[in-house]
Order: C-alpha cells, then structure tokens, then sequence
C-alpha cells in the first residue's frame, strides 16, 4: 500500500507549487549532490517558515528517495519563551513532522553582549546543533536558507564586507571532523515559501530573542539591520529588472579571474601585476599577438 501523503505535503507537488518550491528543491539537491546513499542529515527547525518548509520537503523526499537516506528533525530551544516554543510543537504537529527538542540557554549567554550579538549567536547555535547532531549520528545538518539569503549575501559582503563571496550550498565543517552543512533551498525564492504559508493558513515565529522583540522600525517600516536595507534595496532594483537577483547569482558563477585585482583561496593570494609583466592581458593575447587560452570562457562551455 502506497501512503497517501498529508494535505500540506499534496501542496508542494500541486500546479502552484510544484515549479517554484518542489522543483527547484530537487534541482537544488541535485545540482549540488547535497544528499548521498546512507547520510542521516539533521534537519535544523528554527521555528520559522523556510526551516518548517524544508522539513516538510525532506520529508517528502526520504519517503520517495530512488536511494535511501536517514532525516532527524532537530529543534534546539536557544532560550525561547513558552508561547514561542508551543508554537514550534503545534506547528510540527499539525505538519506530522516528528521533531526532537533539545535545550540550550544561548539568548541569555548573549544578552548583554554589546558588540555583534547576533553573529555571537549564530555562532553558538550553529555549534550547538553541529554537537547535537553527531551525538545522534548524523553527517550532516540542513539549513534552511534559500534564494534570496544568497543574494543578499552576496550584496552586503560587497557593500559591507568589502568582499565577494557568497553562501555556498554546502560547506566541510571546520571544527566537527566529517560533519556537512547543506542547503537543500538554496535555488527557492522566499516569496514562494511565504506564498505556501499563506496557502495553508500557517503562521510562525520570527527569531523570537530579545533584539527581535525590541527591535525598532522607522515610519516606512525599514529597520536598522544591513539585511533589512539590502531587503530594499533589491526590491527597488527588481521593479527596474525583474531578473537583477539571477544576473547577481550568475555574477558569482561566471568569475573571469582575468579581469579581478587581487583573489585568494585561503591563505593563497594572488594580485593581477604577479605576472602582468609577462605580456598577459585580460583580452586573452600576449604581447605579440598570439592568444592564450580564456580559461573563464572555456569553464562556461563545460
């Protein structure tokens, strides 16, 4: 007998959804190799609706799997207060998502912390769940950051970081030996994942700690926050281009490192005048006409 899948999960393979979340889930996985035969992957629930959503879809995807896999669905509470945290529990009932809770005191750890809390915090959770999730034998922890967490990413490291880099897919861990940190909605859009909220009538908690609850907004409703401003910025850039958030994910695909001043991978670094002298130049030739090989033109035809 074929188990009939809940009203919430028939959401993700309906018409509206199938293409925007379902489809670009899997094409995300895929793309990426983000799951293995044999990987038991703890997947990380905040509380709010990207991680909820990704459960459901990992889920889904363990149940039809060509190849077998273990899912975990871990909830940390870092300090919540009892509304926030039954909120969690009656939303992964009402999903049929079993969840595990475990408890940490990570909000009162930094609450009077003045500079960077919130990097703090991230930190702190982030290693917590890594722990957590080798104690039950995982491999790895999924994330659900999607789409436009990359973009923005991308934006604030340039305007901010005076960098660029993005949030990868899926990363090595550097402190928990053979542990991953995948991102199984990196290629969904978050106003597809609110649209599915809406939909289904569902509502969720935002990071719920003291600098969310006190948080202040001016009159046009713009916060303080670095994401928040690049938030608006791109909603203004999309009403201009539409596709302006893919162009900057292509951008970070499509690097011609003969046209940058200076990179580095890790303690590598290499600046364009290492060997200008030698007759290179960004239009592929030497000096006496001949061509050299366009190393970013040829990595597009593969």
């Amino acid at each position: 007998m074929i188990e009939i899948p809940n009203s919430y999960e028939l959401t993700l393979v309906s018409k509206t959804y199938r293409k925007a979340i379902w489809s670009k889930f899997l094409k995300g996985v895929k793309d990426y190799q983000l799951i293995n035969e044999g990987d038991r992957i703890a997947v990380c629930i905040s509380g709010g609706k990207d991680s909820m959503l990704m459960a459901m879809c990992m889920k889904r995807l363990q149940r039809y799997s060509k190849f077998p896999f273990g899912v975990e669905f871990l909830v940390m509470d870092p300090g919540y207060n009892p509304a926030n945290r039954q909120k969690i529990i009656d939303n992964a009932a009402r999903l049929e998502i079993p969840i595990k809770i475990f408890d940490t005191q990570i909000f009162g750890a930094v609450e009077h912390i003045e500079q960077n809390p919130c990097y703090l915090c991230a930190r702190m959770r982030r290693g917590w769940l890594y722990k957590t999730a080798r104690e039950m034998g995982c491999n790895k922890i999924a994330l659900g950051h999607h789409f436009d967490d990359v973009i923005e990413t991308i934006v604030m490291g340039m305007l901010y970081g005076s960098q660029v880099q993005t949030m990868m897919p899926k990363l090595h861990s550097e402190h928990f030996e053979g542990m991953e940190l995948i991102r199984p909605l990196y290629m969904v859009r978050e106003e597809d994942i609110i649209g599915w909220s809406k939909h289904n009538g569902l509502e969720f908690i935002q990071c719920a700690c003291r600098f969310t609850d006190n948080y202040t907004h001016s009159g046009d409703g713009i916060g303080d926050s670095k994401r928040q401003e690049v938030k608006m910025l791109l909603k203004g850039l999309r009403e201009k281009c539409p596709a302006v958030d893919m162009n900057i994910f292509r951008s970070v695909e499509n690097v011609n490192l003969q046209t940058i001043i200076s990179y580095h991978s890790g303690e590598d670094y290499h600046h364009f005048l290492d060997d200008y002298d030698e007759g290179k130049s960004v239009h592929g030739t030497v000096a006496d006409g001949s061509k050299v090989v366009d190393l970013a033109k040829e990595n597009r035809k593969v």
